[in-house]
């Protein structure tokens, strides 16, 4: 890795950390493997699992909502690109795009990108957003379905607009050439009833993600290669990401290509920053994500029950928010020695762990999509059985 002469490993560190974030970094540049598997310091570390995640994907509950009344199959197309990459500014709402919320915005209170933490199975997490100016109560099911390797499955839905979006998502790590590589594997399907009764798709794939920084002890995320959204109607959104030097010369850049059904005639182009604007071909503002987000109503966590996320890791995320980092892994080490017990007392049982809201299924509506455009998925695929809690 380059780096400036004058810069040493780990001078964003905490000086308490830094000799365990030394070693840290020696440990990825000689692991072979999946990283997730690695233990990290805690001063990388975020005080929010990775099961909180999926909320990202509704922070615009108005802009989600709005999908379900565009006019024709491409503007509904549009509105999902429009909800994807991000919104249209408008005063005095909320505007905070998906890739933004997800991959640049989790930890900007803590400085710089920080390690999530890894979910037990079986953890859950559930939220809402309220009804406002008619847009409909919008609310989020989310639970760990595999530990190793890490599958997040989850359910957004607003019932009143008949819009939902189901999913998972999983990761595998591996270093090359000083970054931290991350595969996302899993999809999201989108599935709005239309007002005749028929029901329209969106297939959504995962972009690459390269974490940069890592020797400084001062890691921020930058998106790779390309992601799709593929519909039902044959409308398809390829979007590619570069970082500095490509298209704009700007970090976190992309360009979207819409195209019609049974065409490669490129009818709608989108370029700009995901994490700030983008205009259409004709100059006009396709997003704005520079304002504030909405962010997910939750219960109490004394109200919460004993595997929802926040609860959970209550005390492992109060260390790590005050840098009490002995609190924090002392409480995260007890969470994992429980969860490794339990594996071994199920085993020895001839158990299993049963899951709570979802189930593995053969993903055949996702892989009909995928064919239209012949992309290939990865990942196995989990569908919702309907019994998330009443959200209130």
């Amino acid at each position: 890795m380059s780096h400036n002469d004058k810069e040493e490993a780990g001078d964003a560190v905490p000086a308490a950390q830094r000799s365990s974030w030394t070693a840290f970094v020696k440990a990825i540049a000689t692991f072979t493997g999946d990283l997730s598997s690695l233990t990290a310091p805690p001063f990388i570390l975020s005080p929010v699992s990775l099961t909180e995640f999926p909320a990202y994907w509704a922070e615009r509950p108005d802009l989600f909502a709005a999908i379900a009344t565009a006019s024709n199959e491409e503007q509904r197309m549009l509105s999902v690109l429009r909800w994807f990459i991000g919104r249209k500014h408008k005063p005095d709402s909320f505007n905070q795009s998906t890739l933004r919320g997800q991959y640049t915005s989790r930890n900007d209170s803590m400085g710089s990108e920080k390690k999530p933490l890894n979910p037990v199975l079986g953890e859950l997490f559930y939220g809402y957003w309220p009804d406002k100016n008619g847009r409909g109560k919008t609310t989020l099911v989310v639970e760990q379905v595999s530990h190793h390797p890490p599958i997040t499955a989850y359910y957004i839905s607003n019932e009143s607009k008949k819009i939902s979006l189901e999913g998972s998502s999983g990761q595998r790590t591996s270093f090359s050439g000083g970054s931290i590589i991350v595969k996302q594997e899993g999809h999201a399907v989108l599935t709005i009833e239309l007002s005749d009764g028929k029901k329209e798709t969106f297939l959504i794939t995962l972009p690459k993600l390269r974490i940069d920084g890592i020797w400084y002890g001062s890691p921020y995320i930058e998106l790779t290669e390309s992601s799709y959204i593929q519909s039902s109607s044959g409308y398809l959104s390829t979007i590619n990401y570069s970082g500095r030097g490509y298209f704009s010369g700007k970090t976190h850049s992309f360009k979207a290509l819409v195209t019609p059904p049974g065409s490669t005639s490129v009818k709608h182009t989108i370029e700009g920053q995901w994490h700030t604007t983008s205009k259409d071909s004709k100059g006009f503002v396709f997003h704005d994500v520079t304002g504030l987000k909405e962010e997910i109503i939750v219960a109490p966590i004394d109200e919460q029950g004993q595997w929802e996320s926040r609860r959970l890791w209550k005390l492992v995320a109060k260390g790590i928010r005050e840098g009490d980092y002995d609190l924090a892994s002392t409480e995260k080490s007890r969470i994992e020695n429980e969860q490794r017990q339990r594996r071994k007392d199920e085993s020895a049982a001839g158990e299993t762990w049963q899951l709570k809201h979802f189930v593995k299924s053969d993903g055949a509506n996702s892989f009909k999509l995928a064919r239209i455009a012949k992309l290939e998925l990865s990942g196995p695929t989990y569908q919702y059985l309907g019994n998330g809690p009443v959200i209130q």
